[in-house]
């Protein structure tokens, strides 16, 4: 239980963050918020929606040194 939070309500939380696909499942589905979660799991979940949206290449070659490089 890493935040509080069992694993049916963190692996749709996690699904739900990286597909963009809306509610999850159980404590965190369309009926509550995600408010209860702490700002560190909020943060968390915020990158993996970024990660899913751009797709994970996109994300990873923005870390990439040789990608800021002149030419």
């Amino acid at each position: 239980m890493f935040f509080g939070v069992g694993i049916i309500e963190a692996m749709s939380t996690v699904i739900s963050s990286l597909g963009n696909v809306g509610p999850g499942l159980g404590a965190f589905g369309p009926a509550f918020s995600w408010a209860a979660l702490p700002d560190a799991a909020k943060w968390i979940l915020s990158f993996l929606m970024l990660i899913g949206r751009l797709e994970l290449f996109a994300v990873l070659l923005l870390f990439y040194s040789g990608f800021w490089e002149r030419r």
